[in-house]
């Protein structure tokens, strides 16, 4: 009769807290009752660690006769195999695997065969822009934004009273000079911009007029929250903001006690009643010379064959799934495909080794065949074609798995939060996330480094706060909780190209990127 199957028997190696090597794999597969072999390793002195082929004979001999086998000795000296003593193993030391703390079943208690696909989209752009690019498309889009997130800030800013047109401030500037009167006004930021002496300093403005206004830098007296933030960080051109302060004697300034972002000070998760996962990927540039085939093929095996993987459902690709064509100069001298169809034939390919079980949702990015204004429609017809069970949206696109809350967006942008913040690098991606999800909008400024597309309801406002919120683009890694939101920064699956190579950046690829809805905890398996 045949033993029990790899899946059967992983479980117990983790509860008795080892690792076993492929030499050792085999050789519990080809017992008939490895499970109670492994079982006796508690209390013997056995892990946790690596279970070698010695340690699996000692516990085959201790389940065949109840004792330990005993070294043989010389003149009264010991020789031999010492088992360590028996000691009390540490609550919380963690099992290692991949390098990274272990994963436990009841954090994963699903698998996604057991489930069937519940998607439900809130919002795509395709088949949805109206916009023809003029001035009042803009202005729509503008006016929209402020609208949206000035209701935001209302509803989840603690203002110190009602806000106010900009021009009857202005019209009644002397009634709030005084300490004890404080005038409230939420718009948009204009030139944004720090003095010589670390104070900020910009215009705020709406659709009635502008004013002038400082923030001083007080660090000195204590200065917290938001305004420490915002002096540290900066603030991007067309934020929308609230502002409480008064006016100066003269009444040209606005002089800010503190600022106000539309972000609710601590989102409330969902939890999914079917605990399935989703996994994260973004930047596979299929068709660069850099892309790790070699690494995909590992993580292809580890799918069809590791326990966690089988509670996998969903698979996010954040865009840049192709390297494409023509998308800087001298590319072409960086491709091993140079035609763009046959890049993502390539990547349909590679995409149809992972198990059945596994539902891909794949999203454009700036090197897809797409439009660059965000928010981009999804991949045409005749790309989508050689792809037999891809879900294909827009970039940026909201949806829920499950009835957990996710926003996926590839995350051109970060490149203007990097240019335009003081305390946003590319080393540290999320603090760029933060502080898209602190201003509830995915990229605020108009003419920087991301091209925008004026649609009458501006798609790149956040309008509910995501329970999970991905973004990719640059290359690097992490997941982390921010404010009751998983931020997942997704993992590339290229090499370091020549003009990182030229910046000095080294990017954190081939890092999958797990998270469960009924739990939501995470992992990040290593590939590389």
């Amino acid at each position: 009769m045949a033993g029990p199957s790899w899946g059967q028997i992983f479980p117990h190696l983790v509860a008795n807290r080892l690792l076993a090597n492929s030499a050792v794999r085999q050789k519990l597969l080809s017992m008939s009752d490895p499970i109670s072999i492994i079982n006796h390793a508690k209390g013997n002195g056995i892990g946790p660690g690596i279970l070698t082929i010695e340690d699996l004979e000692i516990l085959e001999n201790i389940a065949i006769t109840g004792k330990k086998e005993q070294p043989l000795t010389n003149g009264g000296e010991q020789i031999g195999r010492t088992i360590a003593p028996i000691l009390e193993a540490e609550p919380n030391a963690p099992l290692y695997r991949n390098n990274l703390p272990d994963w436990r079943k009841e954090d994963f208690p699903l698998n996604a065969v057991e489930c069937s696909l519940d998607m439900q989209v809130h919002f795509d752009i395709t088949g949805n822009s109206i916009t023809e690019g003029k001035m009042a498309d803009i202005s729509n889009a503008f006016n929209d934004r402020l609208q949206v997130l000035g209701k935001l800030i209302v509803a989840n800013s603690n203002l110190p009273r009602k806000p106010m047109e900009i021009a009857r401030l202005n019209a009644e500037k002397s009634r709030f000079q005084a300490r004890d009167n404080l005038a409230v006004a939420i718009g948009m930021v204009n030139e944004p911009r720090h003095s010589k002496n670390g104070h900020l300093m910009f215009s705020l403005e709406d659709a009635s007029g502008e004013m002038k206004c400082i923030l001083m830098d007080k660090r000195n007296e204590g200065q917290s929250g938001e305004s420490r933030i915002s002096i540290e960080a900066g603030l991007m051109p067309d934020d929308v903001i609230g502002v409480s302060g008064t006016f100066s004697q003269t009444g040209d300034m606005f002089y800010v006690d503190d600022l106000h972002f539309p972000l609710q000070h601590r989102h409330e998760k969902t939890y999914a009643e079917q605990a399935v996962s989703v996994a994260f990927l973004s930047d596979i540039h299929v068709g660069s010379k850099t892309f790790l085939l070699a690494q995909w093929h590992k993580m292809i095996k580890w799918f069809n064959e590791d326990p966690l993987a089988k509670t996998i459902k969903y698979l996010i690709l954040s865009g840049d799934c192709v390297d494409g064509v023509g998308i800087y100069p001298g590319q072409e001298n960086e491709l091993s495909i140079k035609d763009l169809f046959e890049q993502y034939s390539e990547f349909a390919r590679l995409l149809e080794l992972l198990p059945d079980w596994v539902e891909c949702v794949m999203l454009p990015g700036n090197h897809d065949a797409v439009r660059p204004a965000e928010p981009q429609p999804t991949l045409e017809a005749e790309i989508q074609q050689d792809y037999n069970s891809t879900i294909f949206v827009g970039n940026p696109c909201a949806f829920s798995l499950h009835g957990v809350k996710l926003l996926s967006y590839h995350g051109k942008s970060i490149d203007d939060f990097v240019a335009g913040l003081r305390t946003v690098t590319y080393d540290d991606p999320v603090e760029a996330m933060r502080m898209m999800l602190r201003r509830r909008h995915l990229a605020p400024q108009w003419g920087g480094k991301t091209p925008l597309s004026p649609e009458p309801e501006d798609g790149l406002v956040i309008r509910e706060v995501p329970d999970i919120f991905v973004t990719g683009h640059v290359h690097g890694h992490a997941a982390i909780d921010f404010k009751g939101t998983t931020l997942v920064c997704s993992s590339t699956w290229q090499d370091q190209t020549s003009y990182q190579r030229m910046l000095g950046f080294q990017p954190k690829p081939c890092m999958l990127t797990i998270v469960n809805l009924g739990t939501h905890k995470n992992i990040s398996i290593p590939f590389a």
